[in-house]
């Protein structure tokens, strides 16, 4: 038997590699983990969700500062912000989380963790800082990058990804952001709520793009009202260095040419799988710009490597990353034939209102050709949601033919909190009805769960067959004329 120096090998100190990591060396399973930033946490902890929300939540405070008459307080004067505060704000968070990740930590559970940038020299070795190391086992979990952006001019002019927009200096006085996913949509949100006069670019006619547009709207309606201004389906001329400001040049809906002049550039659009220098061509390993081929087992087409996380370019979240490695602890420590499913992956884009998803939305059931139907609720009908202050959003529950659930999506205030019911609810296999009768808190956001599911069977309680029955066997005499008696199913049993 072929002897090697241990029994799994990890590239990459994010979330994927770092579950492996943990899950692999507690087992008993000799690690080696290497990372080529002089910092286990990967993108998440230092460029992306950390930094990302702290930053939204220092935005939110400031932005219900200065809305304090809304709530019936004294308006406040709030000094202009000081962006270098906010800044070590997100370091000591970093830094605090940082100790979850840290090298000693993973050194107690009893992996071997090594930096630098590794290159594969055959299917079971890699070559690093001079020393060759082998392992039965590899896990690629190297993550994404900012995606290239196609914008003349933009080589010679600087600009911001989500590596340096949380490390500034001091808050850009204006900004163009290109492009309107997640990340585009909460640090344009962000950053205007700061101070920062912003616009956003979208080639497209809709943010949030693989969301129903219905729902993405809602977002952009608010975004819109707080002064962030947008350009839909619009195509980019170009871009270039004033020296003081950038110029961005592009054309509107209209076709008509509009020049921008800012402080600061973000470009957003999209990620690339982190695939250069490891030399995965020279094994053999299937990839593409996308990133690396895998079977539902996370398996590369050498079945002994394994590449969970942004770097199969499948869900690119934090939380799938972490599925996603355990999904490879599974495979490569148990030799359990788990298969990864994906069926019921929530995700959120945390702007304000939140917008959280799970399973299909309408766009997704369109696209596969499936026969649903719609059931949704304001939160303007919400209680709790008014007492909040709160009035935009609605929940949408998507039913296929068999009025079973495929989807729910959910753009409100704490949207991402309220989904985690819904994945308990679809992952569970609960019947609607349980959801229905549940007994929630009043007054709580999440009875909007409990209401959305009522208003299915509403219709179906209350018809015109149900009465009639009733009438026949408890000889009912009818309506007392009481309009109270067209209260729906959930005002009746309780909110």
């Amino acid at each position: 038997m072929t002897k090697f120096d241990f029994d799994i090998g990890v590239i990459g100190g994010g979330a994927a590699g770092l579950t492996v990591t943990a899950g692999a060396a507690q087992l008993g399973a000799k690690t080696l983990l290497v990372e080529k930033d002089p910092q286990l946490g990967g993108d998440c902890l230092h460029f992306g969700c950390v930094p990302s929300k702290t930053l939204i939540r220092s935005a939110q405070v400031y932005q219900t500062m200065k809305r304090a008459a809304h709530y019936g307080l004294p308006e406040i004067t709030v000094q202009p912000v000081d962006f270098v505060r906010v800044r070590d704000r997100i370091r000591s968070v970093i830094a605090t989380i940082q100790r979850h990740d840290s090298v000693e930590r993973f050194c107690r559970l009893g992996a071997k963790v090594e930096f630098g940038a590794p290159r594969f020299i055959d299917e079971h070795s890699v070559s690093l800082n001079g020393r060759n190391y082998s392992a039965r086992a590899w896990v690629i979990a190297t993550g994404s990058s900012p995606a290239p952006a196609p914008i003349p001019g933009l080589e010679a002019t600087p600009f911001l990804t989500n590596r340096e927009i949380f490390y500034l200096d001091r808050l850009p006085a204006t900004m163009a952001v290109f492009g309107a996913g997640p990340i585009a949509i909460e640090m344009a949100q962000a950053f205007n709520r700061l101070g920062t006069r912003v616009f956003v670019i979208q080639r497209s006619g809709q943010i949030l793009s693989k969301e129903d547009q219905d729902m993405a709207d809602l977002v952009m309606q608010v975004m819109a009202e707080e002064g962030v201004t947008f350009y839909l389906n619009t195509r980019v001329l170009g871009v270039r260095d004033l020296g003081t400001a950038k110029e961005v040049r592009l054309t509107d809906a209209g076709g008509g040419e509009v020049v921008l002049q800012v402080d600061a550039l973000l470009v957003a659009l999209g990620r690339a799988a982190n695939v250069e220098g490891l030399g995965l061509a020279d094994i053999g390993i299937i990839f593409d710009k996308k990133g690396i081929a895998v079977d539902n087992r996370l398996r590369t087409n050498h079945r002994h490597i394994y590449a969970p996380g942004d770097i199969n370019g499948s869900f690119q979240f934090t939380h799938a990353a972490g599925y996603e490695g355990g999904i490879v602890v599974s495979n490569a420590i148990f030799h359990l034939p788990r298969r990864a499913d994906y069926t019921w992956m929530p995700w959120c884009t945390y702007s304000d209102p939140e917008l959280a998803s799970i399973g299909m939305n309408e766009k997704a059931a369109r696209a596969a050709g499936i026969d649903y139907q719609v059931w949704s609720e304001e939160f303007a009908a919400n209680d709790r949601s008014l007492a909040e202050g709160e009035r935009v959003g609605r929940i949408k529950m998507i039913l296929d033919d068999k009025e079973k659930p495929i989807g729910v999506q959910i753009c409100g205030p704490h949207a991402g909190e309220l989904i985690s019911e819904w994945v308990a609810i679809l992952n569970g296999k609960m019947k609607l009805s349980t959801l229905a009768g549940a007994v929630h808190p009043y007054p709580t956001l999440a009875e909007i769960n409990k209401r959305v599911a009522g208003n299915y069977f509403s219709p179906k309680i209350f018809s015109e067959t149900v009465k009639k029955g009733l009438r026949l066997f408890f000889q009912l005499k009818g309506s007392a004329g009481d309009p109270c008696s067209d209260l729906p199913f959930n005002d009746i049993y309780g909110k």
